[in-house]
């Protein structure tokens, strides 16, 4: 009779066994595949976020140089007018994040600057120059760092960044509902993200 029971007790104890490994290693490979899905979702928005715009502007040029004192000046004018594509895009292949599956989390650790780039066509008209102060290469190099600059300040004072911001929150929401529907924990900068909303207090 104890052989009996011993065998029993002994029986259970390694369909026990068995069943809590069989758990537990269903476990890690529905963990595996979460994490692995979390790294493809990532591996897909990696690409460019990109807002577009357009400005157009006018601009006066005037250079002028003095010869033998004051006596003498030669000048050179321009009326430049520009037409600027813009884009403000993020490069999202350069987010730095880490899984970490033990917890559950993808940490998201920094999210790159916007990438500003400004392709302006520029068109000359009433270019005038007295004969000893000729247009130059340095002088179209020189306007077309003006336009630039003007043209960043603009930019600063539009809504393209915003706009550009806007829809790098929409991509990382992407990472919120995936993340939440797997049951892991999203988070930025140690900042838990418990709600869509909760993305609008993320700090660019």
């Amino acid at each position: 009779m104890r052989k009996i029971l011993f065998g029993v007790v002994v029986t259970l104890l390694v369909l026990f066994t068995f069943k809590y490994c069989g758990e537990k290693r269903k476990d890690e490979i529905i963990l595996k595949e979460n994490s692995a899905l979390i790294q493809e979702q990532l591996k897909n928005v990696s690409k460019l976020i990109v807002t577009e715009g357009h400005f157009s502007e006018v601009f006066s040029y005037k250079n002028s140089k003095a010869y033998f004192g004051d006596l003498l000046s030669a000048e050179k004018t321009a009326l430049v007018v520009v037409n600027a594509d813009v884009t403000v895009s993020y490069d999202l292949s350069k987010i730095e994040y880490e899984l970490d599956e033990p917890s559950k989390t993808l940490h998201i650790l920094s999210i790159p600057d916007e990438e500003i780039k400004i392709s302006p066509d520029l068109e000359y008209y009433d270019v005038q120059a007295d004969f000893f102060n000729q247009f130059e290469a340095k002088d179209y190099n020189d306007i077309k760092e003006t336009v630039k600059k003007s043209l960043m300040k603009k930019i600063e004072g539009s809504d393209l960044k915003s706009n550009a911001q806007n829809r790098l929150l929409s991509e990382l929401g992407k990472f919120y509902i995936l993340t939440n529907s797997l049951g892991w924990t999203l988070k930025y900068n140690e900042m838990p993200i418990t709600s869509s909303e909760k993305l609008q207090d993320i700090k660019l």
